[in-house]
């Protein structure tokens, strides 16, 4: 934005410009490395987690964009990667339930199919529980 001002000692004019400084989100890996955060990596994890899934790619922009303003919102420089996959979870959940878990896969990191089973079973009681929610009327008094 460009202003032009007046100097209330001498009278001369002068122009200032003011610029919106873009703070960069740095990921606070698990390790302890930190790094720039990329929204191309993010894109790339939520493709591989929807392929062959009804996603468009506008839908999956969407969720990178929500992250990202999210994550800009946050007062701290720094995001732990932890923070960064909930949010992400968050996001696939009402999206694609098959691309929710499959990315809860990697990001749970289940050790055996007993871990997988128990979170699958999970997802489908807390899908019962919605449709059951969903499916009941008030009644009027």
């Amino acid at each position: 934005m460009r202003r032009r001002r007046e100097c209330t000692v001498c009278g001369g004019r002068f122009t200032t410009y003011e610029y919106v400084e873009e703070r960069p989100i740095q990921v606070l890996k698990q390790s302890g490395a930190i790094e720039e955060f990329s929204r191309n990596k993010l894109l790339s994890s939520i493709r591989v987690a929807c392929a062959k899934r009804p996603v468009s790619a506008s839908d999956m922009e969407r969720v990178v964009d929500d992250i990202e303003d999210a994550l800009s919102r946050d007062a701290s420089v720094e995001v732990p990667s932890v923070r960064l996959g909930a949010l992400l979870m968050e996001h696939l959940r009402p999206l694609d339930r098959v691309a929710y878990v499959r990315f809860a896969s990697v990001y749970r990191n289940f050790q055996d199919a007993g871990e997988f089973q128990e979170f699958v079973d999970e997802m489908a009681a807390l899908q019962e529980r919605e449709n059951l929610e969903k499916n009941q009327v008030e009644l009027p008094f």
